[in-house]
């Protein structure tokens, strides 16, 4: 079998979370169907006057939307795989534009001809497996990659990289609002709606995020995982501050993410040694060469799994196992996704040893493109608070060409 032809097709879909969260939402939302609920509604975006201290997110023409680049494989079998880049500027410093162009001109000429088995000697035709640059866009194309081999073998991805530990992944979600009271609300909706573990938007103002986890703690009870993402936005006194007020308080704070700046690993190895609380390592890791250094610096417990950010599912099995040799955890992280990302993440979860919950926030985000009866897998409410692994040929899942071809960008 040979690969024949990579195509691409970019896409634009403004983030308007399915009528499902707007129940939830109405009281700060508004109408429902709004097409501009506020940002800090989204999952994912951190409230303070739009910002934290240090992350940013991008608009595009002047409207949160998120972009998406679709990869087709063809081979000379008549077998096709597809698989999809998330585009995000503020994060993999990525945009839709260069996404694309980087496939279709510098990494799928070179892949023509190639046996899709081959996935090693692809990665190396790839610009490195290490590399950050393109990471996004190499991470759609193995996405692809893996949903061909499993059309080919007939079997789930997951059988590809390690098999089935289990039929079902606890869900948890990104959340963030203004206030304590709302952020607390919030969480109650969707534990309503099946939610069993969240993480919190931190936005680097001890006082206000100590508070914020305290009333959602108090809101959700004990049987509730509760997580905090800091976004970079701490200074190490900060961030093992609010680690000593969260163990003192008793609320139960599984781990904190990234706390200080990713290229701090010593300031990171400081925070962990000076709290209990697990440190997560998620802008500092992308590559088994960071991980490594992590490892070496001791910076962190945990390591933030995300296949866009490692370039694909591939390198991110290979992550894993420098994570466990280590004798560290690993965490399976939220990624925009229409579906099929989603779906990988699902294969993702049961093939590799991670921590219960993963972060799916993206079914939040927006409607997911995909074709009956794939439509109603994702999304609320969940069965206890779990997302059903695909069982189908490679990852499980089919889009929706209608509902794509709605959202085609013209770049």
């Amino acid at each position: 079998m040979k690969i024949t032809k990579i195509s691409t097709t970019a896409v634009t879909v403004p983030v308007e979370p399915p009528e499902s969260i707007y129940k939830i939402q109405e009281k700060y939302a508004g109408k429902i169907g709004s097409k501009k609920p506020p940002t800090w509604l989204t999952p994912g975006i951190s409230p303070h006057d739009g910002i934290n201290r240090r992350a940013t997110r991008m608009f595009k023409n002047g409207i949160y939307s998120i972009d998406y680049v679709f990869v087709t494989i063809e081979t000379d079998d008549g077998l096709t795989g597809i698989g999809e880049s998330a585009t995000d500027i503020g994060f993999f410093g990525e945009s839709l534009e260069a996404v694309k162009f980087g496939i279709d001109n510098y990494l799928a000429p070179g892949l023509i001809g190639m046996d899709p088995f081959d996935r090693e000697l692809i990665l190396a035709k790839m610009c490195m497996s290490h590399a950050r640059q393109l990471s996004a866009a190499r991470s759609g194309i193995d996405m692809a990659l893996h949903d061909l081999l499993g059309k080919a073998l007939n079997v789930p991805v997951s059988s590809l990289i390690g098999g089935r530990r289990q039929d079902k992944v606890l869900v948890a979600i990104e959340v963030a609002a203004p206030t304590p009271e709302d952020l607390a609300e919030l969480c109650v909706g969707y534990v309503k709606q099946g939610v069993r573990a969240f993480k919190l938007k931190m936005h680097g103002y001890p006082d206000e995020d100590i508070a914020k986890i305290k009333a959602v703690r108090e809101a959700v009870g004990d049987k509730i995982t509760i997580r905090s993402d800091a976004n970079q936005g701490y200074t190490v006194k900060e961030a093992i501050e609010v680690c000593d007020r969260a163990e003192k308080l008793n609320l139960g704070l599984e781990l904190m993410e990234q706390p200080i700046a990713e290229w701090d690993l010593d300031g990171m190895a400081m925070i962990r040694n000076s709290v209990k609380t697990l440190i997560e390592a998620d802008e500092a890791a992308y590559s088994i060469y960071d991980v490594m250094e992590i490892i070496k610096k001791g910076a962190a417990d945990v390591i933030l799994l995300k296949i866009g950010k490692a370039g694909g599912l591939y390198n991110v099995k290979k992550i894993s196992a420098v994570a466990e040799a280590a004798g560290m955890q690993c965490v399976i992280g939220t990624e925009w996704g229409l579906g099929l990302k989603v779906a990988a993440k699902l294969q993702l979860a049961t093939s590799t040893l991670v921590r219960d919950a993963v972060e799916f926030s993206e079914i939040f985000m927006h409607d997911m493109l995909l074709a009956p009866p794939n439509d109603t897998i994702f999304g609320l409410p969940l069965k206890d608070g779990f997302l059903s692994v695909p069982t189908g040929p490679g990852l499980g899942i089919a889009l929706d060409e209608a509902k794509v071809n709605r959202y085609i960008s013209e770049i």
